[in-house]
């Protein structure tokens, strides 16, 4: 057929580069040096070399932005990727194309990170296969794209720190958090109650009645707690969850029962967490604290971990686990969203969110 061996090698080439696919022109925010995330985050285009056979490429479509991964560019979060390094822990993304190796994954399928930290913050990733987790296109895409940290750490809280049986009253402070709202569902499907504090501010009536309609029992602001700390009609808690620390870790404590536990997952006030003695003297108070980067590690493979994002993903589907309040931002516009989840006060009252979906590359 071929009489030419010059068209014959051209030949060869074309066949050759056909089936690894074509490079992709792409985007994607990275930092160079750990610092202030405003001033070492920047915008840098990328070309996507052809795939090699055990890989795919994945259109991200929306990610969401945490403090873990404001504190991941600061370089105080244990989870240190090397530099230069893409940020974005979480997210969710359509495959576009697979080498011809991968057997799990199709064109078309949804998909968001099955590891410590993948490096969402691009409009197009080349990636492997066993970096990904698989999930459902008829849930929500805002819902989905964060479930590996704050419905997995609500869950986890509620399920493992004290045994908690429907009735028995969970107290968190923070509430108005991304976590805290996903506790108050989580607890509300589990036919537990909940008492939540947040930090008052001007519109305050407009979040408590925001949070009731999550499910939230009683609503208070942290001044109000303190002046109900004896009331006798607030339910003695079984578990307390402190995001916050300071006086107001403090304050949870004092409402529980003996025996009680207090879980402490955050530290946004970045003020230390100051127990009294006699609370663990008196009150037989149990302090632990949680970290669900360190649990998914321990039980990637696990029917535990399994079975929590079955329940997960049923109740979004359902519609009993929305996404928290929350904000769309271009990848244009992602000193926004930084700068929002940088802040310290708990008052944004809102989670941010990069939407790629409009991004051509």
């Amino acid at each position: 057929m071929f009489h030419n061996p010059l068209k014959l090698c051209t030949y060869i080439s074309f066949v050759a580069s056909s089936t690894r696919g074509f490079s992709k022109q792409a985007q994607k925010l990275v930092y160079h040096e750990h610092g202030t995330p405003l001033r070492v985050v920047s915008i840098q285009n990328e070309t996507l070399d052809p795939l090699d056979t055990n890989e795919v490429i994945v259109k991200m479509l929306i990610v969401p932005v945490n403090p873990a991964d404001i504190n991941t560019i600061q370089g105080v979060y244990p989870v240190k990727p090397s530099l230069p390094a893409v940020p974005g822990f979480e997210g969710v993304g359509e495959v576009i194309e697979i080498g011809s190796g991968v057997k799990d994954l199709s064109v078309g399928d949804r998909v968001i990170p099955d590891t410590q930290h993948l490096g969402t913050w691009r409009t197009y990733g080349k990636f492997s296969p066993d970096l990904l987790m698989k999930v459902p296109k008829d849930v929500g895409l805002t819902e989905i794209s964060g479930i590996t940290s704050n419905p997995c750490t609500a869950y986890r809280m509620l399920k493992d720190y004290n045994q908690l049986s429907p009735g028995d009253v969970v107290i968190q402070n923070g509430a108005n958090s991304a976590c805290g709202q996903n506790v108050i569902q989580i607890a509300k499907h589990w036919g537990l109650k909940t008492i939540n504090i947040v930090r008052n501010r001007d519109d305050i009536d407009k979040l408590k009645t925001y949070l009731k309609s999550l499910g939230g029992d009683f609503v208070f602001t942290e001044e109000e707690l303190k002046g109900i700390l004896r009331d006798p009609s607030l339910p003695k808690p079984k578990l307390a969850l402190n995001c916050v620390g300071g006086n107001s870790a403090t304050n949870l404590l004092r409402t529980l029962v003996n025996k009680g536990v207090m879980v402490t997952y955050g530290g946004m006030s970045r003020e230390p967490v100051q127990i009294p003695t006699s609370a663990f003297i008196f009150k037989d108070i149990t302090l632990r604290g949680h970290w669900m980067t360190r649990w998914q590690k321990e039980n990637k493979n696990s029917t535990e971990r399994k079975t929590m994002m079955n329940e997960l993903t049923e109740l979004m589907r359902a519609g009993k686990l929305a996404a928290p309040a929350h904000k769309f931002v271009t990848l244009t516009n992602f000193q926004e969203a930084l700068m929002n989840t940088m802040s310290i006060q708990g008052k944004s009252g809102l989670k941010y969110y990069i939407d790629f979906r409009q991004s051509e590359s």
